[in-house]
């Protein structure tokens, strides 16, 4: 089968690799429908994040179950699911507490040994413990597509931002980002009922989908520029709830900057670039607090699952980009030049 490696920074291939199969009685294997190009998977793309030469990529899709080992209850093949983006055997301690992303026989898609998420078939471990099995009429729904997709990792992740910052009725929510996961985490605050959210990005095309997704404001500025101009929309105090979707240390300094005192970063964006940006010292004097890491996916779309299926929120608005499988390294290439949101694969 056909699927997509990485050699090096800027170097994405699509090349044949051996067919998945069922290896113990826990796996699955799935044909893949759709798949996507994550913001994450840039960092391996531009040498950030170092690879295996040859290493399979990508973490988000969902598709049809071919197979399935022996002890294996809860599908059979021909069964519509979406797979988060971690596997996870649902069985363990953290597994049952919610945090399937701590699972001691846990993994992430495209780690070396495992299959990518970018190609035409997966073994899933586990399937029993990662798989959501999805309603079979949704297989055909094309507009319903992108937004289940969403599910496996970027709405998932704007879900755990929120609720880690501890978003409520009627409070201010600020969100730091306009990439697809900041994006979603101003759906998500919208959602969980945020009374004002204000948006911080720079491209136009992702404000305007922020503004749609629920964001009252925008704040086009960067750094102490951005602390000002939200601590002016806010009469000097902040936002209750702040969602940090970028990973850089300028990002983390102003979430806690704009912050309001008493309030929570829910911090979301993969670090990378140098240290967290995290000032104890403001945070104890402020009372601020900080929460959030990697989203347990797993745990959260079930709950997501029905907004999505009766149109509430519409996450699928974030892919902007559609290619087969041949246009994958095209896609890397638009998502690193920004020319893209987010690429969607379709099989």
């Amino acid at each position: 089968m056909r699927a997509t490696v990485i050699h090096g920074p800027h170097d994405i291939r699509i090349e044949e690799v051996p067919d998945p199969a069922v290896r113990r009685s826990t796996d699955a294997v799935v044909r893949v429908v759709n798949a996507c190009i994550c913001g994450s998977d840039l960092w391996a793309y531009r040498g950030v994040a170092a690879r295996v030469p040859g290493q399979r990529i990508g973490h988000e899709f969902l598709g049809i179950v071919e197979a399935v080992g022996s002890q294996v209850t809860g599908f059979t093949p021909g069964d519509f699911v979406l797979a988060p983006f971690v596997w996870s055997d649902g069985t363990c301690e953290y597994c049952r507490d919610g945090l399937h992303t701590s699972c001691p026989e846990g993994g992430f898609w495209g780690q070396v040994g495992s299959d990518g998420g970018q190609g035409e078939a997966v073994r899933v471990p586990f399937a029993d413990g990662t798989l959501v099995k999805l309603p079979e009429e949704t297989a055909g729904e094309e507009k319903l597509l992108p937004s289940l997709l969403a599910l496996s990792d970027v709405m998932s992740t704007g879900h755990h931002a929120a609720l880690a910052a501890r978003v409520r009725t009627g409070a201010t929510v600020a969100v730091v980002g306009d990439g697809a996961v900041g994006l979603c985490g101003v759906l998500a605050a919208r959602r969980l009922g945020a009374g004002r959210i204000i948006a911080l990005g720079r491209h136009q095309d992702r404000t305007a989908i922020a503004r749609e997704f629920g964001a009252t404001d925008v704040v086009a500025e960067r750094g102490e520029a951005a602390v000002e101009a939200v601590r002016e929309l806010t009469g000097g105090q902040g936002a209750h709830a702040v969602l940090e979707a970028v990973g850089t240390e300028e990002s983390m300094r102003t979430a806690i900057a704009i912050t309001r005192d008493g309030g929570a970063v829910g911090y979301v964006g993969v670090p990378h670039g140098g240290s967290a940006g995290v000032d104890i010292s403001q945070m104890f004097n402020r009372n601020v607090a900080l929460a959030g890491g990697v989203a347990p996916a797993r745990a959260y779309i079930p709950e997501l699952l029905p907004d999505v299926l009766s149109g509430a929120i519409e996450p699928g608005r974030v892919f902007d980009r559609t290619v087969d499988l041949a246009g994958v390294p095209d896609g890397y290439r638009a998502m690193d030049d920004r020319s893209a949101l987010k690429v969607r694969i379709a099989f």
